[in-house]
């Protein structure tokens, strides 16, 4: 690499071109720059590493932008170069998770009052917002409700829910989506091209999966393989490197299942406990494998190529499994799986939770 920037800082989106899998909110930015429509609150919800911090940064650069264009900033004026070296006084990023009191709040509100250093507008950035106190909270809502001319805030969270509802009425809210498996790979093999990696598709296909959505997990899972892999990402190195748990394993031991054989399930789960195998990682790719076999079951359509992540042969295997099986079926094996992936946190015995639920799936009346 060419320098020691972790990838998901190094290749950070700049300009909204350059933004994967969130066009409506992008084209809706874009049109309030244009039309000079700027609102004073904006609030950016959606799932982890989908891109929202990112894209306020973005939206803030073009905002107070000297030279704007049709991608949002410039990226080459004085505004825009400050603000990509983090040296900006007019935009300020606070995370309320380690933020959270009334009395910083208030501080940050003392600094609203006064007008931009050099740029138009003072922006303020505030990730995690659902994490500030209720206190902490009301204080933010009085300015909100009566912002300064030149103060734009952008709040950004995972937990849109948990937040007072006056703060959510007084922002511009926008929601982001869950990234596909194949807009992951499309940055990933993006960011390797100009990495000088090597790769096999496979290997692209195991990481975008694990990142279960987020481009910022796949960008840390990406640089732990190429830092593991000696120029050329192989699939079966991944595999061993993160502890993955393959389709394989779990399409093996569904088939216990849906049979009703008991005693073959058990001794596949103690078998993969004496080889090593995170029996963890492999309760929580059961829960994904048949979340989608549930999927599968009440419509076809819903398990896509590019959501759905598994190979054609994998859907068929599938298929056949749940066959003979109901949508109640698959939702009690779900719930039961999910109950035992809780319960194996605290377990003195780690796959004794997954055997009880096998206990409770298979057993014949």
């Amino acid at each position: 690499m060419t320098n020691n920037l972790v990838l998901y800082r190094k290749y950070r989106p700049q300009d909204f071109s350059e933004i994967i899998g969130q066009e409506h909110i992008v084209t809706t930015l874009k049109n309030s720059i244009k039309n000079g429509a700027i609102a004073h609150a904006y609030l950016f919800t959606g799932p982890r590493g989908s891109g929202k911090t990112t894209i306020a940064r973005i939206f803030a650069k073009a905002i107070n932008c000297q030279k704007p264009s049709v991608d949002g900033p410039c990226n080459k004026c004085d505004s825009c170069l400050e603000i990509m070296a983090s040296n900006s006084m007019d935009l300020i990023e606070i995370d309320a998770a380690s933020h959270t009191g009334v009395d910083e709040i208030r501080e940050l509100i003392e600094g609203i009052k006064f007008s931009p250093v050099k740029s138009k507008y003072k922006i303020f950035i505030i990730d995690e917002c659902h994490q500030l106190s209720k206190s902490a909270a009301n204080a933010l809502l009085k300015t909100l409700e009566e912002p300064p001319a030149h103060a734009i805030f952008m709040l950004a969270t995972t937990e849109a829910h948990k937040m007072i509802a006056t703060i959510i009425s007084r922002c511009q809210r926008f929601d982001f989506k869950r990234l596909h498996t194949s807009q992951i790979i499309e940055k990933l093999e993006y960011i390797l091209k100009k990495e000088a990696v090597k790769w096999e598709e496979a290997a692209l296909n195991i990481i975008a999966l694990n990142a279960r959505g987020s481009f910022r997990d796949a960008e840390s899972l990406l640089d732990k393989c190429i830092s593991f892999s000696g120029g050329m990402l192989r699939a079966q190195d991944i595999k061993e490197l993160l502890g993955i748990v393959e389709v394989g394993q779990i399409s093996k031991f569904v088939d216990s299942i849906t049979l009703k054989n008991t005693k073959d399930a058990i001794l596949y789960i103690n078998q993969m406990a004496d080889e090593g195998v995170d029996l963890q990682e492999f309760t929580k790719t059961l829960v994904f494998y048949l979340r989608q076999a549930l999927m599968l079951k009440i419509n076809p359509e819903f398990l896509a190529k590019d959501s759905g992540g598994l190979a054609a042969q994998e859907v068929e295997k599938m298929k056949e499994q749940i066959a003979g099986l109901g949508e109640k079926d698959l939702q009690t094996m779900l719930e039961k799986f999910i109950e035992a992936e809780q319960k194996m946190k605290y377990a003195s015995i780690l796959q004794l939770p997954l055997e009880l639920a096998v206990v409770d799936i298979t057993h014949k009346e």
